[in-house]
């Protein structure tokens, strides 16, 4: 029995990029697991390419069609949004390149997902095409992979459980990080369109420093003090571990914020949230968080310099590239995030699984989200525009990322001593 959902567009889900590497990672993973009977394309510039994609494909993919369609071409774009159901896009970096797909998609109230982790496109998105999404009833929902889910879920089910518990708000919150996995040149590239937009306007900047900056009514945020990302090392005082800066969380930890405040601020008014990097215990753990620390703040000094860019863009890998097979196999992540609630109860949440966080285990999430808007229509929470994970498909996406191995478990912590 066929899985559509909309006879009136011959496709569910198209994938746009699909002859980028992870374009091609979430190809591979729908051909091997979407349900039988959605209807699946492939988009890119070029057909010689998707044709040459499809021939690699497992063999239940091989009839897929193709669809030609060019961001630098707003028709080639309206006609691939309108005849689909949910577009996912790999199109980075999404700055550059993002804004006219979803402005195809809000207009033709097509669902949308991506894997971005740059703040200024996330809101220009919501500054350019929020309004028309709620009225198309389009879900634009950034942030499908690595970034942001495990963090937009794993809050999302503390304040679940929070609220099944009768604990109160959720309060001092903290996600701990420890995964192992590569580099793509699509990440780094991602980061430089950022840092080249900065560069051109320094008022960006506050922009990005905003923990706040997603939020749909910034007045309307509670005056917790400053909210600063971690920048240093040090012990944490509840696990022991030595932690230090997340290079994800200034963009996680807005997307969080964000799910809150479309909420209505459910999570709590005094909800604060933050995420570190994990290294364990003793002089090992704090020579690792030292090491690590210093490495990715030079990276990052060493890509905003334009004296230096050139000399890091030469042994950075190229957009297009990344893990092995091998790596990508070997790849893990787990993220353990702890809150307490205005009633002082504590809970603890885990959200892991098996694969290079970003790109094996993201072609999971991004394929999964695809299929969750176009197929879980009656399961998903009432919302239109542009959306975060939590607030686009919430339990509807948990339950599919379980089905797939994915650990997303709270349980409650003991009193403190």
């Amino acid at each position: 029995m066929s899985a559509a959902t909309n006879p009136t567009r011959p496709h569910d889900v198209v994938i746009f990029g699909a002859t980028g590497f992870v374009g091609r990672l979430v190809a591979e993973y729908l051909a091997e697991h979407a349900p039988d009977g959605v209807r699946v394309a492939l988009a890119g510039r070029s057909r010689e390419r998707l044709v040459q994609v499809r021939a690699t494909l497992p063999p239940r993919a091989r009839d897929w069609p193709l669809v030609v369609a060019d961001v630098a071409d707003p028709s080639s774009l309206r006609a691939l949004a309108e005849s689909t159901t949910a577009v996912a896009s790999t199109v980075g970096p999404y700055l550059r390149y993002g804004l006219p797909v979803v402005q195809a998609c809000a207009e033709a109230g097509t669902h949308y997902a991506d894997l971005t982790g740059e703040v200024l496109f996330v809101r220009r998105a919501i500054d350019a095409v929020d309004a028309r999404a709620k009225e198309t009833g389009a879900r634009i929902v950034t942030a499908c992979g690595y970034d942001s889910i495990p963090s937009d879920l794993g809050v999302l089910l503390l304040h679940e459980r929070a609220v099944a518990d009768a604990a109160g708000g959720l309060l001092d919150t903290t996600l701990h990080a420890k995964s192992k996995g590569g580099l793509s040149g699509g990440t780094i590239d991602s980061s430089r369109a950022q840092l080249e937009a900065v560069s051109e306007d320094k008022a960006l900047s506050k922009v990005i420093f905003d923990p706040y900056a997603l939020s749909p009514d910034r007045v309307a945020e509670p005056d917790l003090g400053k909210e600063r990302d971690v920048r240093s090392v040090f012990a944490d005082a509840e696990t022991g571990e030595w932690v230090g800066p997340f290079i994800m969380a200034g963009f996680n930890t807005r997307i969080v914020r964000r799910s809150n405040a479309l909420r209505d601020h459910a999570y709590g008014r005094r909800f604060r949230y933050r995420e570190v990097s994990a290294y364990g215990r003793g002089l090992r753990g704090r020579r690792q968080a030292t090491v690590f620390t210093g490495v990715m703040g030079l990276a990052i000094a060493g890509l905003a310099n334009p004296r230096t860019r050139p000399i890091f863009d030469r042994l950075a890998p190229s957009p297009g590239e990344g893990p092995s097979e091998q790596n990508r196999r070997s790849g893990w992540f787990a993220m353990k995030i702890r809150t307490t609630t205005e009633t002082g109860r504590r809970y603890l949440a885990t959200v892991s699984a098996q694969g290079d966080p970003g790109y094996a285990a993201t072609a999971v999430m991004l394929g999964e989200s695809a299929l969750c808007l176009a197929l879980d229509g009656e399961k998903l929470p009432e919302a239109a525009g542009v959306l975060t994970p939590a607030t686009a498909m919430g339990d509807a996406l948990v339950e599919r990322l379980r089905a797939q191995a994915f650990t997303l478990t709270v349980d409650e912590l003991p009193d403190r001593p």
